[in-house]
């Protein structure tokens, strides 16, 4: 019979030991430049908005600034509905108004962090998301000054998890070090899936446990996930993200 206590050290060690790791690689990379003064540039992914009549949406995600890095990502999304001539980006940010509108390069580097696409789709099926991505984002409730946490929530995972709960049929998951996605956002402990192909139970953002096809298992323990992911084999851990199967963000 497995005991607890045997239980709760293994939790540990698969919480520690990946966030050691990452806390080493984070070092590594550091170039001892100022945050505030880091690259803020575009990556080069998005087409030039003027030449490319399709909607587009995008989801990114980037290290957290300075040593949040080490366990969170900072997400946040950008779109272009069919025929504008500008892309839109949405923050949720730490000091002034929580919800801030192209407050930096749509496709930019996080002060410096290199940015994953976490979701990526044009067209049509663009063009029928970004209208309930709008009014998700209009009708927020925590956008008030102060409402911003960075743990366990409402923070900019938060924010962003909320969007896409929007639209169920992008299928889009945020990085297990997306501290702050579990968070509830708006009071329910248990509730569908962003996919709406499994549930998720959350108490407080402080533990939660997510199931389902695309989402795959996380337990979530103070923030930290520990998962795995059967449909694309992967396993989720704190800090080093997700390690297996890349999930594909097209186009």
């Amino acid at each position: 019979m497995i005991s607890p206590r045997f239980v709760l050290a293994l939790l540990g060690l698969l919480i520690l030991l990946p966030v050691a790791i990452a806390a080493v690689l984070h070092q590594a990379k550091a170039t001892g430049e100022d945050w505030s003064r880091a690259d803020r540039s575009s990556i080069g992914h998005l087409p030039p908005a003027a030449g490319h009549p399709a909607a587009v949406v995008r989801v990114f995600a980037a290290p957290a600034v300075r040593w949040r890095g080490i366990v969170a990502v900072h997400s946040w999304i950008v779109f272009k509905p069919e025929g504008a001539a500008s892309y839109t980006r949405y923050d949720y940010t730490a000091w002034g108004d929580p919800v801030r509108m192209n407050g930096f390069t749509s496709d930019g580097r996080w002060f410096g962090g290199t940015p994953d696409i976490v979701f990526a789709t044009d067209g049509a099926a663009a063009a029928a998301m970004i209208p309930r991505m709008q009014n998700a984002i209009d009708t927020y409730a925590w956008r008030q000054l102060g409402d911003y946490r960075a743990w366990p929530g409402p923070n900019s995972n938060t924010f962003v998890a909320a969007i896409l709960d929007a639209v169920p049929e992008a299928g889009a998951v945020l990085p297990p070090n997306a501290i702050g996605k579990d968070y509830p956002y708006d009071g329910r402990w248990l509730r569908a899936t962003a996919s709406g192909t499994g549930l998720r139970l959350s108490l407080g953002g402080y533990v939660g446990l997510t199931l389902a096809w695309v989402e795959g298992l996380e337990i979530n323990l103070l923030g930290a996930v520990i998962g795995v992911d059967i449909r694309r084999p992967a396993i989720k851990l704190p800090g080093l993200g997700r390690l297996g199967v890349p999930v594909q963000a097209s186009p």
